[in-house]
């Protein structure tokens, strides 16, 4: 989505060497070149206060925090990269989750609590609205959940029309054993 990476587009292109990919997203709170530092509890992003467009005053950014949660624990640390984010002068911030693949019958079977409610869930076309976007999910099996792959496969006209060119994202990755994917997924 974003050629260079981080977590917001920025105007200036930066050159991409490592030094500026690990200034970027790095697993310790620090600040550099005074840009404020974004934590959930295990991942720490880099994050430019604001964007300055073409008549050089400065606009709100809009991210989109993107999850699928089945059970509520990749949810709640959506919400909490939520809550950091929020802290960021100019920057707006919206949860969405994704639509649900699974029939309600089986939900039920398997134990599933309702989703909240408050959290809407996002459409392919809600997509170009955002500036940049935060994504994140469990893994099962070594493999992102089908929940998720249905909806980045959905995102194919988007791709095609390039509407999401230069926009980054960054993928958070959930898994809930030791060796549960993380060697293949991340």
């Amino acid at each position: 989505m974003g050629k260079d990476g981080g977590c917001v587009p920025r105007k200036k292109k930066h050159s991409s060497s490592a030094e500026d990919a690990s200034r970027r997203c790095r697993s310790s709170a620090t600040t550099t070149n005074n840009a404020p530092i974004i934590a959930s509890d295990e991942d720490i992003c880099e994050i430019p206060v604001a964007m300055v467009n073409s008549t050089n005053t400065q606009s709100t950014l809009k991210l989109f925090i993107v999850f699928y949660s089945m059970y509520g624990h990749v949810e709640e640390l959506a919400k909490r990269m939520k809550k950091g984010v929020e802290g960021v002068e100019g920057v707006e911030v919206v949860l969405f989750r994704v639509p649900e693949t699974l029939p309600a019958d089986v939900l039920v079977l398997i134990k599933v609590p309702p989703k909240d409610l408050e959290i809407p869930e996002i459409s392919t076309t809600k997509l170009v609205e955002a500036n940049g976007f935060l994504f994140r999910f469990p893994t099962r099996c070594e493999c992102m959940v089908a929940q998720m792959k249905a909806f980045f496969d959905s995102t194919d006209q988007l791709l095609k029309e390039k509407t999401l060119a230069e926009k980054p994202a960054e993928f958070f990755v959930s898994i809930g054993t030791q060796g549960g994917g993380q060697e293949t997924t991340t």
